[in-house]
């Protein structure tokens, strides 16, 4: 078999990787603790596996020319006693220790869930946009102190695998080895559940963090706190990540570092020109207003946008002029505007009609030379 796949590992796994899965294997499989026939040999194989993988220079040989290059070049397979580069300090350090005391390093992969912990933490606009100190109440596994993490009071050798861990089937020439689909590398199925986590493993606790939520924040973005996620066999704890949700403003409208704002202009001021108040994040901003501006125009201000929480700048905000009329209008009024629709003059008045009149009679040839086409 494939030294990578005796270890389950990938063929660009680091030499700490290696250790790693050497470990977890060769405590399954030693046959001081594993009596059944077949560990002995597995046990030999992870050994064989191990002496190639974690030396550069065998591994390399073997990544080329695979298992035969070793062999020619003089390691001989990795037999029992030849030294071949096996490192008994990794062995006696990962394997004894346990007997002694030392314990195994931990691995996210032997606890029922995983070390780190998600969260979403929903702000309003303000609080993401301004930084905010928040209290944030969270809940974070720990293991069952009854089952120790297996979810079982009774278990049994698994029927499937025969308590390997795994199963074993033949494509050509070669045997292959998966993981058990039935007790996902356990070797063991749960005959009886754990009356104290209902066989989950884990026990659910709860916590309160004090977090400073830096300005800027949007949705999406994550922050980390360090020492605050779900708690492993040695009682140290994983990280906790807050992904933050913003709600949407009333007024503003995001864009990365950038604002939008619709600036509602009266109709008198639009023509007239003049100055405007518009506001910002950071107060009033008093801007001049030309004559004559359209719906739909932009003013910038520069730097009165959002400020990133990594970098410090800040964005633009961009107000789009809305212009607004009245809905209703008194006697009064209505004679003042026909006085002012008088005052353009006749031919100004008269040019807009024909123009008008011109598009009609365009719209107007048009369908009629559409029904002549049917």
């Amino acid at each position: 078999m494939d030294y990578y796949q005796i270890l389950g590992v990938e063929r660009s796994a680091t030499k700490e990787e290696i250790k790693r899965a050497y470990r977890r294997l060769a405590r399954k499989y030693h046959p001081d603790i594993c009596k059944k026939p077949e560990c002995e040999e597995k046990f030999k194989e992870i050994n064989e596996a191990y002496q190639v993988l974690i030396d550069e220079e065998k591994r390399r040989i073997y990544d080329i020319y695979g298992k035969e290059g070793l062999e020619r070049g003089g390691m001989g397979g990795g037999e029992k006693g030849s030294g071949g580069g096996f490192d008994f300090s990794d062995f006696f350090g990962g394997f004894f220790d346990e007997f002694f005391g030392g314990g195994f390093e931990e691995e996210e992969g032997d606890l029922p869930y995983p070390l780190d912990r998600v969260i979403e933490v929903i702000l309003d606009f303000e609080e993401a946009v301004y930084g905010v100190c928040r209290d944030v109440e969270i809940t974070y596994y720990k293991l069952c102190p009854l089952c120790k993490g297996t979810g079982a009071s009774k278990v049994a050798p698994c029927p499937t695998c025969g308590g390997r861990g795994q199963v074993y089937f033949k494509q050509g020439f070669f045997q292959m080895a998966q993981t058990c689909p039935d007790c996902g590398g356990k070797g063991v199925k749960v005959v009886e559940k754990c009356k104290k986590c209902k066989g989950s493993g884990y026990l659910i606790a709860r916590d309160k963090v004090k977090v400073d939520i830096p300005a800027g924040v949007d949705t999406g973005m994550r922050m980390r706190v360090k020492g605050r996620g779900n708690e492993g066999r040695k009682g140290n704890r994983g990280d906790l990540y807050l992904v933050f949700r913003v709600k949407d403003s009333k007024i503003f409208k995001r864009d990365g570092l950038n604002l939008y704002l619709e600036l509602p202009i009266f109709f008198t001021n639009a023509l007239l020109g003049g100055k405007v108040k518009i506001p910002t994040l950071y107060g009033e901003q008093e801007v001049e207003l030309k004559p004559f501006t359209r719906e739909g125009e932009k003013i910038v201000l520069p730097g009165e946008g959002v400020k990133s929480p990594t970098t410090g700048q800040k964005g633009d905000l961009i107000a789009i002029i809305k212009i607004v009329y009245p809905k209703k209008l008194t006697p009064r009024q209505r004679e003042l505007l026909e006085e002012l629709h008088n005052s353009f003059g006749k031919e100004m008045v008269e040019s807009h009609h024909s123009f008008l009149a011109d598009i009609t009679e365009k719209i107007k040839g048009f369908w009629q030379k559409l029904k002549k086409g049917k």
